[in-house]
């Protein structure tokens, strides 16, 4: 900005006031304050067009970074991790060579290749519960006070 100190602004309206002369001061500095009011304005005009600008450009990039995440969020439907790792295991199991099952040594019986797998073992039987004498049969081992004979 201009660096106008108060020593110059009095040398100026010193020489305003010889040259344009009192008569014609009063209207000369109306219409220098009218032009400074309009250079103002249009630098407000200016700076107010200017700060739009950068909102639209910010909502610009707001709008393309709201888009990428719109269009991720569409693909979340298709997103499947059961299918994906059901994929990845078959392609997997499919790259690798089918193994071959074990071959017995030639210590091991025939009958061994052919006799089905063995069940497995039953679990133990379960103790047989005690029962209580029936209520009759303690009652007549009793007498007439309640103790036994």
């Amino acid at each position: 900005m201009i660096d106008i100190s108060w020593a110059h602004l009095a040398v100026i309206a010193v020489v305003a006031l010889i040259v344009i002369g009192p008569k014609e001061l009063p209207t000369v500095l109306r219409t220098a304050g009218q032009w400074i009011g309009k250079i103002r304005r249009m630098a407000s005009e200016f700076q107010s067009q200017f700060q739009e600008a950068l909102r639209e450009a910010e909502m610009t990039d707001l709008k393309q970074h709201f888009d990428d995440i719109s269009s991720a969020a569409k693909d979340i439907p298709r997103f499947d991790p059961i299918a994906t790792i059901r994929k990845e295991v078959e392609q997997v199991v499919a790259d690798k060579p089918a193994a071959e099952p074990p071959t017995p040594g030639p210590d091991a019986p025939a009958a061994a290749l052919d006799a089905p797998p063995a069940p497995p073992a039953s679990p133990p039987p379960e103790p047989a519960a005690v029962s209580a004498p029936p209520p009759e049969a303690a009652a007549q081992g009793r007498s007439a006070g309640g103790r036994p004979e």
